[in-house]
């Protein structure tokens, strides 16, 4: 059995994070040792590293819970986890297109004029004027 802090240091998961897992459903609460201390099991920990994996890859906490549902059921079809992932893939491609385009204007405003004051910085004027910005970036 692992305490709280001991589950902390093999997953890299925070200690209030844990306690927020177990609020949110997602762990079992703990069982209490005589001290009232919390003490988990390696299943916990198996448990805690799927949650923070799946955190990493950007997965909300209702997909997570839905597809902690399924790992429990082995002998159904893959198709409701392959389709959790594919909205979270979609997810991603829609932020990486918006960062493209953030880019792409931080690169043209930064490039755009070559003063040396402040009051002629193509960059504040741009920041303090949208119709400057080429493309809706907000």
């Amino acid at each position: 059995m692992l305490t709280i802090g001991d589950l902390s240091k093999a997953t890299g998961v925070k200690v209030p994070t844990i306690r927020y897992y177990e609020q949110m459903g997602l762990l079992s609460h703990a069982e209490r040792s005589e001290g009232n201390q919390r003490r988990y099991s390696n299943g916990e920990r198996e448990r805690l590293a799927f949650i923070r994996h799946a955190r990493d890859l950007g997965l909300t906490i209702d997909a997570i819970r839905a597809l902690i549902e399924l790992s429990q059921h082995p002998e159904r079809p893959c198709q409701d986890a392959d389709r959790i992932a594919a909205e979270q893939l979609s997810t991603v491609r829609q932020k990486i297109a918006r960062l493209r385009k953030l880019e792409a204007e931080l690169e043209r405003i930064t490039t755009h004029c070559h003063t040396n004051q402040v009051r002629d910085c193509y960059v504040i004027r741009a920041l303090a004027n949208h119709d400057l910005c080429h493309d809706e970036h907000d």
